[in-house]
């Protein structure tokens, strides 16, 4: 599984990461992972899943995450999840 977690403001890409996984984890572990990955690597804390991220992603394999999802204030719009390939 690849998921491509991007940083944005202003419809511009501030940073973005790639989280590759090809473990027995489940789909949801390797998620959730990808998310604290990224998030560690850009210095964020990890935003919380509001019922609209999680239903987002449920119908687009995509989410955003915006400020409300994040309990410190953030310098951009928001943090968008994005899973590129699925395992198999």
């Amino acid at each position: 599984m690849r998921i491509w977690v991007k940083k944005w403001k202003q419809n511009r890409l501030l940073d973005s990461t790639v989280y590759e996984d090809t473990g027995p984890d489940t789909r949801t572990h390797k998620i959730f992972a990808a998310l604290e990955y990224a998030c560690r690597k850009m210095d964020l804390a990890q935003p919380i899943w509001l019922d609209s991220a999680v239903n987002e992603f449920k119908r687009h394999a995509r989410c955003r995450f915006t400020g409300d999802a994040f309990i410190e204030e953030i310098d951009f719009d928001y943090l968008e999840l994005h899973v590129l390939e699925e395992d198999f």
